[in-house]
């Protein structure tokens, strides 16, 4: 396998770990459950995005967002929780989970910064947290850079920021195996990646794994367009220039951006905190979702 397939072999990976939380407690018969609070479908910008909105509608606003190919409902167990006092907005980035598909096929991370100020533009949210997972984390950690305004805390959890595997400011070719994987991926195929995404992945349920593969089928060729405009250029410029309170999450066992970027992206991020799980992958919301939980209760508290 050439260092693209590779690159990409780490990505595909990373698209499992939002669909299907690997929460300790759950075991390999539990079923998918209906959520609580309703989805709701939102045209913005063209894209018809769909969202959760929980919690009191007057608390204060945090906004969750997913990696690539991941789901808002990588956020199940944080939303549950900060639902109790927060307003909770979660949604599936143009071409992931049950939105539809960016009809200009606009999929680079300035478009998606734009569009979560225009998404809270229409929920009429002037300021709010910020969380983000992976790519959802470059997308919030760009948003906080050039809206400040906007941005109460910023929260990233093993967040995309610095080159990993050559990619840099230019995109780089989708191999045709990748391509294949995002435009008909199997069970064993999806069943197998998880390893590159989880530090358990047996503890996922058949159910999950069903979901993954489902939501990964329904979006193979906006995912394609995606990867083929994903860059990661030098971040240090930006980075520099954040002003919110920052907490850095990040599983020690992470295979897809590696455990060392964590301390490059406190280091460029002034005043952030950085805290690392042991035994953990890439989604700690999902695999140390307690422990994530009560580090994020304790920021919210200490940085009122």
């Amino acid at each position: 396998m050439g260092r693209h397939q590779l690159i990409f072999a780490a990505l595909a990976a990373a698209c499992l770990a939002g669909v299907g939380a690997a929460h300790p407690e759950h075991h390999s018969g539990d079923a998918v459950t209906a959520p609580a609070t309703p989805d709701r479908f939102l045209t913005v910008d063209g894209v018809r995005f769909r969202l959760r909105d929980e919690g009191p509608r007057h608390a204060p606003a945090i906004v969750l967002i997913h990696g690539f190919t991941f789901s808002l409902d990588s956020w199940d167990a944080w939303a549950a929780d900060l639902s109790r006092d927060h307003r909770v907005i979660r949604f599936d980035l143009a071409g992931h989970g049950q939105s539809g598909p960016d009809p200009d096929e606009r999929y680079d991370t300035a478009t998606r910064v734009r569009q979560l100020g225009l998404l809270l533009d229409a929920l009429h949210v002037r300021k709010a947290t910020v969380a983000g997972n992976s790519f959802g984390g470059l997308v919030a950690w760009n948003f906080a850079a050039s809206s400040p305004s906007r941005v109460d805390r910023l929260i990233l959890v093993d967040s995309a920021a610095f080159s990993i595997n050559g990619v840099t400011e230019k995109p780089v070719p989708v191999p045709p195996a990748m391509r294949a994987y995002l435009l008909a991926p199997t069970p064993a195929a999806v069943a197998y990646s998880t390893a590159a995404i989880f530090a358990h992945p047996e503890r996922l349920s058949p159910a999950r794994l069903d979901q993954m593969r489902a939501l990964i089928a329904r979006n193979g060729p906006a995912l394609v367009a995606h990867l083929e405009q994903f860059t990661l250029p030098d971040p240090k410029p930006l980075l520099t220039k954040i002003k919110a309170p920052t907490l850095i999450l990040w599983g020690r066992a992470d295979k897809v951006v590696p455990v060392a970027q964590a301390d490059q992206l406190a280091a460029a991020i002034p005043g952030s905190k950085l805290i690392i799980y042991d035994d953990v992958g890439h989604a700690p919301q999902e695999e140390a979702s307690a422990a994530s939980i009560a580090d994020v209760r304790t920021f919210l508290n200490d940085s009122k």
